[in-house]
């Protein structure tokens, strides 16, 4: 009898398995698809910098998983499992190498999302190209161009469009990656006849005086590192700047430098040039000597 019931289990089982064999995969994937939702959505919420940009990630989310249960549930509807196996390898090998660039493009998202190897508003370098970080959408990330079409770092206004799909090949420069502030220098060359320690005081209270919240922020005073030159000693003035306002705060610092040197007399800018020495007594003994020869070997 006990034998009966199972015979006739297994009996309706094997003529109705299509149809369970597509509850079961539907039901599956929708588990699947509500627990990796919950958790992504979750660790999204706290590290996407634009809202809108998650909402259209889980928009193609739930598209592709929609794609995916139709195609399982079709093949599901074969009966056999074997040949679901080999269709879904199949498929997922067509579709992995028709959405490569895409696909690849949204990895580069997240990647960025989880990573965070820059974020709106940082300078970097992607590409050779740099810029400011305007936007990162799913497939590109936006850049404010500096230079370009001036030199110097500041912002062109230009607009350059970077694929997201390029990012794992590229080495990413970050301007501000651990802090909003950057090691920058301003180099002078004085005179060797220049008061070294009053040039140096020069250069770090003119350094000071412009960035005197930077250092109040960051806790790092300007400082100076000197080295020997053709023409003088050349003194790097370095101190702390915000990568956005770096040609500015040079500028400022360069004006207070040139400011400071004209007023003071113990320092003075050296520059490549020739000078003539003529010393006239030197000159005037040489004169009387060879005078002086010149009547012993008469009188001889």
């Amino acid at each position: 009898m006990f034998q009966r019931i199972i015979d006739t289990v297994l009996d309706t089982a094997y003529r109705y398995r299509s149809p369970v064999l597509t509850v079961v995969v539907v039901a599956a994937l929708w588990i699947a698809y509500l627990v990796s939702t919950k958790a992504l959505r979750r660790h999204l919420d706290r590290s996407a910098q634009k809202p809108q940009n998650v909402q259209n990630f889980l928009l193609l989310w739930r598209y592709a998983w929609l794609g995916a249960a139709v195609i399982f549930v079709g093949m599901a509807l074969s009966g056999s499992i074997v040949s679901l196996g080999i269709s879904a390898a199949f498929v997922g090998m067509i579709l992995g190498w028709s959405l490569q660039a895409p696909v690849t493009g949204l990895a580069a998202w997240l990647m960025i999302l989880l990573k965070k190897p820059f974020r709106i508003g940082d300078r970097v370098i992607i590409s050779g190209i740099t810029g400011d970080v305007v936007d990162i959408t799913l497939t590109h990330v936006i850049l404010n161009q500096v230079g370009g079409t001036v030199g110097g770092e500041e912002k062109s206004g230009r607009g350059v469009l970077i694929p997201n799909a390029t990012l794992f090949q590229q080495i990413i420069f970050n301007y501000a990656f651990e802090s909003r502030y950057l090691l920058d220098e301003v180099p002078v060359l004085i005179t060797y006849e220049s008061d070294f320690d009053e040039a140096v005081q020069v250069l770090r209270a003119a350094a000071h005086q412009v960035t005197r919240e930077i250092v109040e922020a960051s806790g790092q005073e300007p400082f100076v590192r000197a080295e020997l030159a053709d023409s003088g000693v050349r003194l790097r003035l370095r101190y702390q700047t915000l990568a956005t306002e770096r040609a500015r705060i040079a500028t400022e610092i360069v004006e207070r430098i040139i400011g400071e040197f004209n007023r003071n007399k113990k320092v003075e800018f050296a520059y490549p040039h020739t000078e003539v020495l003529h010393r006239r007594k030197a000159l005037d003994r040489g004169r009387e000597a060879a005078a002086k020869e010149t009547e012993e070997t008469a009188d001889d």
